[in-house]
């Protein structure tokens, strides 16, 4: 990758991340710059009641042209806030990167030595690989399994682990699988690759370091687990009996155009 020039497009989503969006920011630019690539921060501040939108902004005039800063009036759901980054994103890869860096940016070199090696066009880092090298509580451990399990049998993706907030795409998948993107939480990452898959596109996963304490994840609650089934399986009814993402054409695009366009406002 420190050879890479064409430009890097990093989407950083975030919510009441005011204590940490600005170290966040400077430890990603930092990370690129010494990749030598050109490069671009988008930040979306999802609804915070606290001050991440102004930390973030005050970095505008350090970065000029290089990071933009928007924000949703009311918390969406992450994959709202990755929705709207990506209608100003000039990259010719793109970047999705948790606020809170809990996988630090450099890891970021794996994924595009595996794109490489693998001539893959999505790269997703994996907590499940059986090359990561994590501290994960046993009972996000139950949970992430059990998912893996029922994303592998209704959708028969190539990767163990969907949720991991470190991925890497060709900005070509972007543009053709973010039309049809309609779930706006927790199974938004689940929506956009069976529709990168659906497309064609060669989908592969990467190890990673990650290490925390056991105090850094809550205990999944119920109504997050319901809601996350909920929509995974919307996802699977209308990829296999609506046909939903069959029947997009040229019109819907164009209608989807003019409501993201709305979204940027």
């Amino acid at each position: 990758m420190k050879n890479l020039k064409e430009k890097v497009s990093i989407i950083m989503p975030a919510h009441n991340e005011g204590a940490r969006i600005q170290a966040s920011v400077e430890e990603t630019a930092k990370t690129f710059n010494e990749f030598g690539c050109p490069w671009e921060i988008i930040v979306v501040d999802d609804g915070s009641t606290d001050d991440t939108f102004v930390h973030a902004e005050a970095l505008t005039h350090k970065y000029p042209g290089q990071l933009i800063v928007k924000r949703n009036s009311a918390n969406y759901g992450k994959g709202r806030a990755i929705k709207k980054a990506v209608h100003y994103v000039t990259g010719d890869y793109i970047v999705f990167l948790d606020a809170d860096l809990d996988l630090n940016p450099i890891q970021v070199q794996t994924l595009f030595d595996i794109m490489r090696l693998d001539n893959a066009d999505v790269v997703i880092a994996s907590k499940l690989h059986p090359n990561s090298v994590v501290f994960y509580p046993w009972h996000r451990r139950v949970v992430s399994f059990v998912y893996y399990l029922l994303v592998k049998v209704l959708f028969g993706l190539p990767c163990r682990d969907t949720q991991t907030g470190l991925k890497l795409f060709k900005a070509e998948v972007i543009k053709n699988v973010f039309p049809r993107i309609l779930v706006k939480k927790f199974a938004f990452d689940i929506e956009v690759l069976i529709n990168a898959q659906h497309l064609g596109y060669k989908i592969t996963d990467a190890p990673i370091e990650y290490k925390q304490s056991a105090n850094k994840f809550p205990v999944v609650g119920p109504k997050a687990v319901f809601i996350t089934l909920w929509d995974t399986l919307a996802v699977w009814y209308r990829m296999n009996i609506l046909k939903y993402y069959d029947r997009i054409n040229h019109h819907r695009r164009k209608n989807l155009a003019k409501e993201f366009r709305r979204m940027r406002r």
